[in-house]
């Protein structure tokens, strides 16, 4: 039996390895299956957290678990209305606050998540602090980080599966996850996310906090003064992946009509 020709072999991936972003039914590349990816998520998850600072028992670090358990429960439901609830199979969510000047959080597969103490004093208060937790959760939700790292092995290694990658190329392999999860300063290059990404990010992330509890209309003003910080002369590492430009705030305050319906203070 004759071999396929590798375009061919590629064309059938693009095909096959897809699956659906909730709200806008985009269909993306996944070459990477949970049970492999989320090992690597919780390892790389414990051994930032040995390197860090975390804050515990303050104020704004119980604020972090309390707004983060919100927004958890938000997904969970949202989730199950959608009847994706298998999309969460395998998550150990966790809300870390970090003692870092970069105003800057991410949330890893399975639920990872940091906060930089650097960005508190532009959430400012657990709403501000929702419209980061939410839209942050909502790119892992969405698997944008599976996405470009399955963008990345198609294009750095050929369409190569992830347990191939890992045993020929480890440390390749590693840097591309670092990269496409945001961790990717520790190597020099932190891939970001592409516009549809932020949108999508950015729609799922307003029904999140809005169905938490915090008023989706709040992520205006957060957006605003994060771009502020830029204009100022800072560059907040979250700005790196997350362009917070007026086209994006003309965007977020078309999609608030919509997440007010999922709003209940």
């Amino acid at each position: 039996m004759k071999k396929l020709p590798q375009f061919l072999l590629l064309i059938l991936l693009l095909l096959f390895a897809c699956q659906t972003v909730p709200v806008t039914g985009r269909r993306q590349l996944s070459l990477i299956p949970s049970g492999t990816l989320l090992p690597m998520s919780f390892t790389s998850y414990t051994d930032f957290l040995s390197r860090h600072k975390v804050i515990e028992n303050t104020p704004q670090a119980r604020m972090v678990k309390n707004v983060g358990t919100k927004i958890q429960h938000a997904v969970e439901r949202y989730m199950a209305r959608q009847n994706m609830s298998d999309r969460l199979k395998g998550y150990k969510w966790e809300f870390h606050l970090v003692e870092d000047k970069e105003m800057n959080a991410w949330c890893m597969p399975g639920g990872k998540v940091v906060v930089y103490s650097g960005i508190l004093p532009v959430t400012r208060d657990d709403t501000g602090l929702a419209v980061v937790l939410g839209h942050e959760v909502a790119h892992a939700v969405a698997n944008h980080g599976d996405e470009r790292m399955s963008q990345g092995l198609l294009a750095q290694m050929g369409g190569m599966a992830l347990s191939a990658a890992l045993a020929e190329k480890p440390k390749e392999t590693q840097d591309l996850f670092m990269a496409a999860f945001g961790l990717g300063s520790q190597v020099g290059v932190l891939l970001p996310y592409s516009r549809l990404q932020e949108s999508e990010a950015d729609h799922l992330g307003l029904i999140f906090m809005a169905m938490a509890g915090y008023d989706p209309r709040a992520a205006v003003d957060f957006w605003k003064r994060m771009s502020s910080a830029q204009h100022a002369g800072a560059q907040p590492e979250f700005l790196s992946t997350h362009p917070a430009d007026a086209t994006r705030i003309r965007n977020i305050e078309e999609l608030i009509p919509e997440a007010m319906k999922y709003y209940k203070p």
